[in-house]
């Protein structure tokens, strides 16, 4: 056995904007083993469901993380409704959907610039975002909000968007789609970009299962764990699971790539066959006693939503399990036998959320 050396990966690093500390043990510069440390940015904010009722903590919820904000609102707000067994109309169902899935739209080009940055491609890097500033805008117009758009309410959604709005927003569509299939040949068949990605990071299926990986992460290593697939309303608008498995850093890339012409679908499908009716139903009194929990599929993986009433305007606890936080033991094994200079490409491939892990 070789010298081994510790060299800190993080909380500040050029290739990650998240203050995620990595101790990496190395063999000249193999990485043998990676330790996380998590509590850089610990923030509280379960705790302020003792301070804010059960409607004002669908505010606090969506600030768990900027980029899945709408994913929060929609995972805090279903759990309560569940809770309070109220039946959100149809057609806030579907905009929630729509919403949704516009978000993955939008985190997922924004994870993809990442990556190009990551690689040191700039103008890679800049074509992502300017994409995004699209979804962006389509957000702004329908609730005034670009990032966190507060648009979930418990008992539906904050407005209802009218047929010319809808149009309007299918063609933007369209038009992000034409520019999403252009920008993802780069990343498909690039030489330099493969070059990165292909083979480095490789975990199997087995491996994943066993240490519960979740979202696009666990997806291109085949496995099938998408929330989606029990939702009745996802599979009436066309959606079916991406699995790649090769399980390297090219895989996740590409799951995340696929999975955004498929949400753009999904977007379409529900916006032309959008159901008529209310928007949203008045929601009266307290949280009973009792407990309920929630999953939605995220643009990272799976979320789990906790909430717990004792009959008052203030829950008893509000949790929510984030996938970051899940996938960080996956990243662990990824890392073992892997170069110093895959370090940050592979904590990169499972589009961490620091932000999220530490609320």
């Amino acid at each position: 056995m070789g010298k081994r050396t510790i060299v800190p990966f993080g909380p500040q690093h050029p290739a990650l904007p998240e203050p995620v500390h990595l101790d990496l043990e190395l063999e000249d510069e193999t990485v043998v083993r990676a330790v996380p440390s998590i509590g850089y940015v610990h923030r509280g904010l379960e705790k302020l469901v003792e301070m804010r009722d059960y409607q004002q903590m669908t505010y606090v919820m969506e600030r768990v993380c900027g980029i899945c904000s709408f994913g929060h609102g929609y995972g805090y707000t279903s759990a309560v409704e569940g809770l309070m067994k109220v039946e959100i109309p149809e057609r806030a169902d579907v905009l929630r959907v729509v919403f949704h899935e516009l978000s993955r739209v939008h985190s997922h080009l924004l994870w993809l610039g990442l990556l190009a940055d990551g690689m040191g491609f700039d103008s890679l890097f800049m074509q992502c975002w300017r994409i995004r500033e699209k979804v962006l805008d389509i957000f702004e117009e329908v609730t005034g909000g670009r990032v966190i758009v507060s648009y979930c309410r418990i008992g539906g959604v904050q407005s209802d968007i009218t047929p010319e709005m809808a149009k309007r927003i299918v063609s933007m569509v369209d038009s992000i789609e034409e520019d999403v299939r252009k920008t993802a040949v780069v990343f498909m068949k690039d030489t330099s970009v493969r070059n990165r990605l292909k083979g480095v990071g490789v975990i199997s299926k087995d491996d994943m299962m066993d240490l519960c990986g979740v979202g696009p992460t666990a997806r291109g290593s085949g496995v099938d764990n998408d929330v989606r697939n029990t939702s009745d309303t996802y599979k009436a608008l066309g959606f079916s699971p991406v699995l790649y498995d090769e399980g390297d850093c090219l895989a996740r890339c590409l799951v995340r790539v696929d999975e955004l012409i498929q949400s753009l679908d999904i977007i379409r499908n529900g916006l032309r066959d959008l159901p008529q009716g209310d928007f949203r139903i008045p929601v009266k009194g307290n949280p009973p006693e009792g407990e309920f929990a929630f999953r939605v599929e995220q643009p990272r993986g799976e979320a789990f939503y906790y909430v717990q009433g004792n009959g008052t305007k203030n829950l008893s606890r509000a949790r929510v399990r984030t996938p970051t936080n899940i996938n960080i033991p996956a990243m662990t094994r990824m890392l073992q036998g892997c170069g110093l200079q895959d370090v940050s490409m592979i904590v990169i491939t499972i589009d961490p959320c620091i932000s999220c892990t530490e609320r």
